[in-house]
């Protein structure tokens, strides 16, 4: 697996990532950072814990909406040999790479 850095809300983050699926990887990112940022710059909640919770039922939210799913998932490139990675595959990096960071406060 290829060791991938990222940036989410300014923290920084060394993600695995099957080979093939960086773009998916920076897609998911962007939209992870995207979602917290708006979040924390609405100043209403400062706890990373709290920020990351409130992002992720966000994004779910806008997964579960029909519409929104089959677009994210028509614009989502294709990985090497035809494989599209596994969003659960990806929630689970990403979560340990959170839980990872131990203080997330």
């Amino acid at each position: 697996m290829k060791q991938v850095d990222v940036s989410i809300m300014g923290q920084a983050y060394r993600l695995s990532c099957p080979p093939g699926g960086e773009a998916a990887l920076t897609q998911a990112v962007a939209a992870v950072d995207r979602e917290m940022c708006a979040i924390r710059d609405a100043g209403k909640v400062r706890a990373r814990e709290r920020i990351a919770v409130l992002a992720a039922l966000n994004l779910a939210f806008q997964l579960a909406q029909p519409s929104r799913t089959a677009a994210w998932i028509d614009a989502r490139p294709q990985a090497e040999g035809g494989d599209v990675p596994d969003l659960s595959d990806l929630l689970r990096r990403l979560d340990q790479a959170l839980a990872a960071d131990g203080n997330l406060l």
